[in-house]
């Protein structure tokens, strides 16, 4: 192909949506680049989001067609305007446009429309009235521009941890918003119909403090894990025995079969906390137990960035945030402005990320300039060494016009000396800074972490369950032994590896002991009863 023909060749159409929207994809490895266009569709929309400072000019057109932006189909005067609605008045028409407001998304994640016009103003058809979840400006807004720094950081960021400043979470740059469902279904069983009620017994008055009369979770209320938010009974007959005096009575005279309810409430779960913004019953024709009511509770739920969350920039750079620095005590640069986030050096070379490097030193220019760059994939067609070329000569011109030299040094250009926050001292060699665009990534801590003191076993095994959503436990294996070993949790081992064993060895050789429930007796009292010694315990367990 020749030289006038490839100046006009246009790369876009060549990829995906995801990849076209990686800056200096052709600096990259292919492996990389397949990862980062599968996690920009695991980004959270944030409670603030901005526009990337660069791009590849694909960000509009990609908003647009995903219907997420309201867009005025007709031109004409804003008339009205609000939380829920727009309305636009044309010649001789008037049209109301709905507005999301806090909606449910499949992945929890929470879905509104904010206005972008005033009142009175005078709009073209095409125009955006509102912007989504993540749009600014009518432009795809995934994430944040933060200043990072390319260095290690007392082993924090090691093996793609990320070291991140406290400014990320009081100043809410990573916060977004998430919507929980909770349903719960009524049947008429062979006792009787299932009740919805607020008269629940033996239940303490502050598990039902958010129940109206109708014994449904008020709107607005703010519950914590256990709560109730649907009060629910179901009937159940009881054995003789358990009949109060007077029900017995009533059965001997009468002939009246009581029955007892069971108590069946829909329980807030473990890290559910939040505030109630929804409250739907649905209800169908006929109450038949094939055809059961419904009541769903929506819960909103605030969540700032913390240790464990996953982030990523968009050349499949992802890590997990490790440790939460006060901002005092992060690197700073020669102009005092403190570092955001820290990422591993290592991470770049062998994974062949040149991409990364350019949009990291680019950003720095462009947030130092107040400039955006939309820079199309393979821009070496125009030019030899285009983009290098380019960030360059952004850098010296950002130096220059802000007086300040140090972020573009001739003898290593893209790095500068910046200084440890802890003593002041400066770093002993120059670090690669800049203001890359990073993603809040699904993959949250909130909804993996899990923990467990005692619950239900397996009645086969005798071994608690498996899994997260049953309170289940963990399993220690071969290579867990080796993580607690490397902690020196020496009394957990202990009682992984020792104690359990010892304690179903007893239940084995006598039925002394019903279950694992059982675990929790004195050792001392086992020793007593079997006259053997843990000590020399493997002795006692093949005699």
């Amino acid at each position: 192909m020749g030289t006038g023909a490839s100046s006009k060749f246009f790369p876009l159409p060549y990829f995906s949506i995801g990849a076209s929207l990686i800056p200096f994809i052709e600096h990259n490895d292919a492996n990389r680049a397949l990862m980062s266009s599968n996690m920009q569709r695991q980004a959270v929309p944030l409670a603030r989001s901005e526009k990337c400072i660069v791009g590849t000019g694909l960000e509009r057109q990609v908003a647009l067609d995903s219907g997420v932006p309201a867009i005025a189909e007709h031109e004409g005067k804003i008339i009205y305007t609000d939380i829920d609605k727009i309305i636009l008045s044309g010649n001789g028409y008037t049209v109301s446009i709905p507005l999301v407001m806090y909606q449910r998304s499949n992945k929890n994640t929470c879905m509104h429309q904010k206005t972008q016009v005033q009142r009175g103003k005078c709009i073209k058809r095409g125009q955006v009235l509102a912007d989504g979840a993540a749009t600014v400006g009518g432009e795809l807004a995934l994430g944040k521009n933060i200043l990072v720094a390319y260095m290690p950081w007392e082993g924090y960021n090691f093996e793609d941890a990320v070291l991140i400043s406290e400014r990320l979470v009081y100043e809410d740059v990573y916060t977004s918003f998430h919507i929980r469902k909770y349903e719960i279904q009524t049947h008429v069983t062979s006792q009787g119909p299932e009740r919805i009620t607020n008269e629940i017994p033996h239940l303490e008055a502050h598990l039902l403090r958010n129940l109206d009369k109708n014994g449904i979770v008020m709107l607005g209320s703010w519950v914590e894990t256990g709560d109730i938010l649907i009060g629910k009974l179901t009937p159940q007959l009881a054995k003789e025995s358990s009949y109060a005096p007077e029900d017995r009575l009533l059965r001997a005279i009468l002939g009246i079969q009581v029955s007892t309810s069971k108590e069946t409430c829909l329980k807030l779960p473990t890290g559910g906390r939040g505030r109630v913004i929804d409250v739907r019953w649905i209800q169908k024709k006929g109450g038949s137990s094939y055809n059961p009511e419904t009541i769903r509770v929506y819960i909103l739920q605030k969540r700032e960035i913390k240790v464990g969350d996953k982030v990523a920039g968009r050349h499949g750079n992802k890590g997990i945030i490790s440790k939460i620095l006060p901002r005092q005590d992060m690197p700073y640069l020669q102009d005092g402005a403190p570092v955001d986030m820290v990422f591993n050096p290592l991470g770049v070379p062998s994974r062949m990320n040149v991409g990364q490097i350019f949009e990291c030193s680019l950003g720095l220019a462009g947030s130092l300039l107040d400039r955006h760059y939309r820079v199309a994939p393979f821009d070496e067609r125009y030019e030899q060494e285009a983009s290098r070329k380019l960030v360059f000569s952004e850098l010296y011109e950002a130096g220059k016009q802000t007086g300040n030299p140090w972020v573009f040094e001739p003898e290593c250009p893209g790095k500068s000396r910046i200084f440890d926050g802890r003593t002041g001292d400066p770093f002993e060699q120059p670090v690669i800074i800049g203001k890359p665009y990073i993603l809040k990534l699904i993959h949250q801590v909130a909804d993996k972490i899990h923990g467990r003191s005692s619950g239900h076993y397996a009645l086969v095994t005798q071994q608690p369950l498996r899994g997260r959503a049953k309170q289940g436990g963990q399993r220690v294996g071969e290579m867990e032994v080796w993580a607690l070993e490397g902690f020196g949790v020496s009394h957990i081992l202990q009682r992984c590896l020792l104690i359990n064993l010892i304690i179903l060895e007893l239940a084995k050789k006598c039925l002394v002991l019903r279950s694992v429930d059982e675990q929790y007796l004195n050792l001392r009292m086992l020793q007593n009863l079997f006259d053997c010694s843990f000590e020399n315990y493997d002795l006692w367990l093949w005699n």
